[in-house]
């Protein structure tokens, strides 16, 4: 005769057998869906300057010789190590053995010779093509042994093979990278569906530790509010920069949610035409940066404090000098420097905004701010691909606002073509004597005279330093809180 105790013993047991399965699925999870707000152009990161495009293949399907990791530190990749000449010039790298490409492909030292010659080409679309101008030679005396050999010492050789523009690609796939990436990453690509999402799966073939992730889904969500939605019900499992600020409070409060906030290398500008009139006048682009009032523009942004900056440079980097105060918010003083120029009553122009919350927004202020002395900028939205296209590469506008997101990227201002169009010849001799300075403490005081320089000359207007909220699954590990570049490794991620 079966007792009343060990009836509910049985009962006990069954119920904890119902939820057995129930655990052992939530240990067993191996997929991740995570969202962010611009979908990338392309899947080739050799191949255009966007940010989306490095945020979901650098590290995942792509990989350089070396690359940054979470702190911002240089770490071995597909060259396992490398060793440096006493002349400077001579970089030897030992690359590593029984990597692959997606397609089976062995990976070798004549794919990092056709990489880097293509990246130099005179027909080259790689966006950091000055990358690879140093490099004088590249000899390959094994499989496994790559030497390069520059033309002069270069301060920021190593690092700059860390970028998304400097990848290993594969002779025979290069050519169709952009729709159907081949790397030797972590994960594999599946498919693209143009306007949802990019679905990746795990490379079990990968050299280095096999990732906790099965699959990987990235879903591009413009709207602000839809991310937060789709936080809020799982939809999604994580934003890597979430444009909608003010619901940080919300998203904290959410026990299932883990919210952080983050630094980048993002300088914020308010690009200017430098080349067209009335723009190419300096006491105009000095009236422009003491009519912005930085803090109001990133207060009405974010809701909370960033850093400012008064020139384009990292406040992360030791060389920083803090140049907010250059042009202090000061309307009238704006006004009368307008009078001097010649538009005591102001003049009409555009202000061509990308999408991304962080410019519509910062531009509907900014507008206002300029509106204030005389200056009236109307604003024209642009989807990204048509900011790439008119003011990237066409230099068709007056006034536009972007964040530059690549590390130690200074010497953008002395790129001959370069869309500010910024021309000045000292500045690029500063920038030609910082890259053959190998003291660190010499090229940092080199640094700190070409920020003034921007600076003085009022180039761009100078805003602050992008943050990077990050909003995840309460379970999820593994995310970075700091974006020393714009990248999410879904090889660090995985389910507790």
């Amino acid at each position: 005769m079966t007792t009343r105790r060990e009836l509910l013993a049985g009962a006990g047991l069954a119920a904890l057998a119902a939820q057995l399965p129930v655990v052992a699925l939530a240990q067993a999870k191996d997929s991740v869906t995570l969202a962010q707000t611009l979908e990338p152009p392309t899947l080739d990161p050799t191949s255009g300057a966007a940010q989306a495009i490095r945020e979901v293949t650098l590290q995942n399907i792509f990989e350089g010789l070396v690359k940054i990791d979470r702190t911002g530190k240089l770490q071995p990749c597909l060259a396992e190590s490398w060793q440096i000449a006493d002349d400077n010039v001579t970089y030897r790298f030992k690359l590593r053995q029984g990597a692959k490409f997606h397609d089976d492909t062995p990976f070798t030292a004549e794919q990092v010779k056709f990489s880097f010659e293509r990246a130099v080409a005179p027909d080259s679309t790689n966006a950091q093509r000055q990358l690879f101008t140093p490099i004088a030679e590249i000899t390959t005396p094994d499989p496994a042994t790559v030497v390069i050999k520059l033309k002069q010492p270069t301060a920021n050789f190593l690092f700059g093979l860390a970028w998304g523009d400097a990848v290993i690609v594969a002779p025979a796939t290069a050519a169709n990278n952009k729709t159907n990436p081949v790397g030797t990453g972590p994960f594999k690509f599946v498919r693209w569906n143009r306007g949802d999402r990019l679905e990746l799966a795990r490379n079990d073939g990968y050299w280095g530790e096999k990732p906790a992730l099965a699959k990987a889904i990235f879903r591009f969500m413009s709207d602000p509010q839809a991310q937060v939605a789709a936080l809020r019900a799982g939809d999604v499992d994580a934003h890597t920069n979430l444009s909608a600020p003010e619901a940080v409070p919300q998203l904290r409060a959410d026990p299932k949610l883990k919210v952080t906030i983050g630094g980048t290398e993002g300088e914020t500008v308010l690009a200017t035409n430098n080349a067209k009139p009335p723009f190419d006048n300096l006491k105009v682009r000095q009236a422009i940066a003491h009519a912005l009032d930085r803090k109001t523009i990133a207060l009405g942004v974010y809701g909370f404090d960033v850093n400012l900056i008064g020139s384009h440079f990292s406040p992360l980097h030791p060389a920083y000098v803090d140049l907010t105060g250059t042009y202090p918010y000061d309307p009238a003083k704006a006004k009368a420097l307008l009078a001097e120029a010649g538009f005591p009553n102001g003049f009409n122009c555009t202000l061509k905004l990308p999408p991304p919350s962080y410019a519509r927004r910062s531009g509907e202020i900014v507008a206002a701010l300029l509106s204030q002395i005389g200056i009236n900028a109307a604003i024209e939205p642009l989807e990204f691909p048509q900011w790439l296209e008119r003011v990237f590469r066409n230099k068709d506008y007056d006034l536009s606002i972007i964040a530059h997101t690549e590390p130690l990227d200074i010497d953008i201002y002395a790129r001959d073509g370069y869309y500010f169009q910024y021309k000045d010849p000292d500045f690029k001799a500063l920038i030609a004597k910082i890259a053959v300075t190998l003291p660190e403490a010499e090229r940092n005081e080199l640094y700190k005279q070409a920020q003034r320089k921007l600076a003085q000359d009022a180039v761009n207007g100078f805003l602050f330093i992008l943050p990077k909220i990050t909003v995840a699954n309460a379970a999820l590990e593994g995310m970075w809180t700091d974006w020393p570049l714009p990248v999410t490794p879904l090889a660090e991620l995985r389910w507790r």
